[in-house]
This record gives structure tokens, sequence and C-alpha cells, in this order.
């Protein structure tokens, strides 16, 4: 079936987006494939449309439940019921039932963790797949190294099989992401698809204030003024509770999202944001990845992110529709002392990785070893992975070297904040791309950036000097 033909009698479309006939005209080839499509231009065609070519059953590695779950609920919703996840929200029934069925499935969602575990790997050696598809592929540079190691064993899930083409999906790859990319998963000259960055909907607007009480107020003021929906960056779980509490006392409809609450209570929060039923989020990075929510107006960062790439990643929410949207960054002088803090407090550090591998000396249990060595879980996976291939001097230089990269990724993150360059064109330029014509509401450095005019009559705002609580809740509830 010629693919236009198959655009409209399965997926309702008349034309493709920019960048998207040319990904899938290389993956229904068998080529391995980088895709590097911007927020909101519908990547996951470019591997649903493919799938309904090719023979078999499409494999895609997402990095969180919360993606996978989404993802698969709609493409329930449009009519595709061959498509599973497999997750820890399974249980150990359903998993085992699910594995011993897997070719029925035309589209598998799994984490890189559970493909690894031998038994699970063993089980797709049965079946056959006609794709191999990474989503958000950046993961594997950005966390791989430091977070998730596992997406730097995702090619040990290629040995012995016969492979099909391999499909990478991200939004956002600078040169040594594609580089990383094409290693780990082992691509083989690879086609590379590649398209501006540039969201010529999203202001961007950097915003210096004095100490954390002034973040506070602003976004405070902005919230009860401006229109959501929106999210709130914030750099830690604490802050996002204490934030949202806040804001609920301002009668906004908020939540907190971070990793320290459970896997429902996430789903839930995420799902009442997808449908509107809350307005704003305060959340740690955990949030956002892949959320399909078109009317963003506005991404608020009250912290300064790690990385450009991470900080474009989660800009990129905002204004899915088309419609103009604001990403604001505010920033004090305590800023970069607390940001680095939290980079070096994620690594391992030299005295730490030296205790754990003397207690592994002494047979001690891994799990073990590493409570005593006061080192976390994912810092453990870390260290695992680098012991099996290096001499503990090397797994010691290793670490000190990602402190630096990432200190090199925060100084390039603080020069944007402190240029007095068109933000839009530092951050292209950072990509290596070159700013076209500018948009009529571009930057706070042109000056642009406040002929934005967000319609306050979408946001529901409550003087709490006027209501007592029951009418606040009937507001607020319904």
């Amino acid at each position: 079936m010629a693919i236009h033909k198959l655009l409209k009698e399965r997926f309702g479309f008349d034309q493709f987006r920019a960048g998207q006939e040319d990904v899938i005209r290389d993956v229904i080839a068998g080529k391995d494939t980088i895709a590097i499509l911007p927020t909101g231009i519908g990547k996951s065609l470019c591997y649903q449309l493919p799938a309904y070519v090719l023979e078999g059953t499409v494999l895609i590695v997402s990095p969180l439940v919360a993606l996978m779950e989404d993802q698969v609920a709609i493409m329930k919703r449009n009519g595709e019921k061959r498509v599973v996840a497999l997750n820890s929200f399974l249980s150990y029934s359903e998993k085992n039932r699910i594995m011993g069925e897997l070719g029925r499935y035309k589209f598998i969602f799994i984490s890189p963790e559970m493909l690894l575990q031998k038994n699970v790997t063993a089980h797709f050696r049965d079946i056959q797949l006609s794709l191999i598809v990474v989503d958000e592929a950046h993961c594997i540079s950005q966390w791989g190294f430091d977070f998730r190691p596992e997406y730097l064993r995702l090619g040990e899930f290629f040995e012995g099989l016969n492979r099909p083409g391999i499909l990478a999906l991200t939004a956002t790859a600078d040169d040594k992401v594609k580089a990383d990319i094409c290693r780990y998963l082992q691509l083989q000259m690879p086609a590379i698809h590649q398209h501006s960055l540039d969201r010529p909907n999203i202001t961007y607007s950097i915003v210096k204030v004095d100490n954390g009480m002034m973040k506070t107020d602003w976004i405070k003021n902005r919230i009860v003024t401006t229109a959501g929906p929106g999210i709130i960056y914030v750099a830690s779980r604490k802050r996002a509770d204490e934030l949202s509490q806040l804001l609920q006392l301002e009668g906004v409809s908020v939540a907190s999202y971070h990793a320290g609450k459970e896997q429902e209570d996430r789903a839930f929060i995420q799902e009442q944001f997808i449908t509107g039923e809350i307005s704003w989020i305060c959340a740690t990075n955990a949030f956002g990845m892949g959320i399909h929510k078109d009317d963003i107006r506005q991404v608020i960062h009250e912290h300064v992110p790690q990385a450009i790439a991470s900080y474009i990643q989660e800009v990129g929410r905002a204004g899915r529709d088309g419609d103009l949207a604001a990403a604001t960054l505010l920033f004090s002088s305590d800023d970069e002392g607390r940001t680095r803090f939290i980079i070096q407090d994620d690594l391992p550090q030299e005295w730490e990785i030296k205790h754990y591998k003397s207690l592994l000396v002494e047979n001690y249990p891994p799990a073990e070893a590493a409570e005593l060595a006061r080192i976390s879980e994912t810092g453990k996976r870390v260290i695992d992975y680098y012991i099996e291939r290096m001499p503990i001097e090397d797994v010691i230089i290793r670490m000190s070297e990602l402190i630096r990269e990432k200190e090199a990724q925060l100084q390039t993150m603080l020069r944007l904040v402190h240029s007095e360059r068109c933000i839009r064109e530092e951050i292209l330029g950072f990509f290596g791309e070159a700013c076209g014509m500018k948009p009529k509401f571009c930057c706070s450095v042109c000056g642009t950036a406040d002929g934005l005019k967000l319609d306050v009559q979408k946001t529901i705002v409550f003087d709490k000097r006027m209501v007592d609580w029951e009418e606040r809740l009937t507001g607020l509830l319904g």
C-alpha cells in the first residue's frame, strides 16, 4: 500500500508533517535511522506507519513508565489493540502471560532495564521483529553514563539477534549525542534526518532576581495574572511540594509531580493535567517527557538547568498547538552553586568507589556493599557498569571526567543566562544552527518578549479575602 494512502486510511491525515515522510521511507527501506525532529511534530508516526508495511513486531524502547502507558492508551483509543507495555505496572502473572504470547503483538513498549533481563531477552529471540525503536534516544548520552547505564548496554540485546533496522528518535541532539547514539546502538551507516529546533511561537525570557523569595513572589504574580496551563520546573522534590502548596493557597489549580510519588499517583496527576482538571504542575525534571498536551502556554524554570539540551527538551513542551507560548527562566546569584552541588551529588565520589570495591573483594553482597559505602541504587548500577569494563583506577578517572563534562555543560548554560545576545540565537547556535528571521515575539534580550499578552481569562483566580473555604472548594472541584 502506498504510504500516502495508508496515512489517510489509518491515521486520517492528508499529508505528512515536515520531516516525517523522509524518515518513514528510510525506515521502510530497512535503514538504520536517526530522526531529530522538534517536539510536537509527530515522531511516533515515524514508526507506527511503517509497522503496517513491515511484517513482524515493532519493539519500542522507552525511558519512562508514564510515557509508555500514555502511548499505549493513545494507540488503543485510535483502534490499535495489538499493543502492550512491559513495565512494573504489570503483576507477575500478567507479565508471564504477555511474555508467553509476544508474537501476537504489533507494538511492544519496554524499558532498557527490563529488555536487558536475561529471561526477557530470550523471549524476544523467538519472535520476528520488524523494527527496533529507541524513543527519546538522547537519554543514551544524557542519562546513560551516570544515571541509567542500561542505555549504554542496549547493543548487547542485538548480539545473536537477526536484528531489523533501528530507528532512534529525539527532539534534540548535538554532535556528541549523535555520536553516542551511533556507537551504543551499533548503528550501521545510519540515515540522519535533522530539522531545525527553532520554535518561533515560543518566546524566551530570562528574569534575574535577588533571591529565592523573590522567585516565589514572581511565580505567584505570574500565575494569577496570566494564562495556563503550564509547568514550573524546580530543583528538588521538596520544593515541588512546597511551591505547589503555596500556589494552592492562592487558589491555583496545581499539583506537584516528582519521582518520590508512587507510580499510580504520578499517572493520575499526569492524566489530570492532560485533561485540564489541573492547570499547573510543579515538577522536577521527572515530568514532561512524552506528554501529549498541545495547549501548554507556559514553561517556567525556577532553577538553572544543568545543560542547554535538557532546557530545550523541557521548554519544547510548550505551544505544541502552534499558538504563542512563553518560556521563562528565573535566575539568582546562588543558583550556580546549587546546581553544581546537584551535579556532583549525583555521582559517586572516589572514596565511595574505593570502599565499595574493597567490600566486594571481601565478598560482601553487592547490595550490602553499596549500602555500607553509602552509595545509592543508581550509583551502584553506574559503578557496576564501569567496574565490569575497566580497572578501579580508571573508574575513578571516569567519574572525574563526568564531573568535568557536567561542569562544562553548566558553564554553557550560565553563558546563556548572562549573554547579551538574543536568547534564540544562542540556543540555536549551540546546536549548530543559524537563526533566520526572528519572530515578532522573540526574547527578553531582544526586548520583544513582553509583547506576548496571554489571555488572563483562561486562568481561574480566587481572591482569598472575598470567598470562604466552601466557595473555594466549589470553585476548585466543581
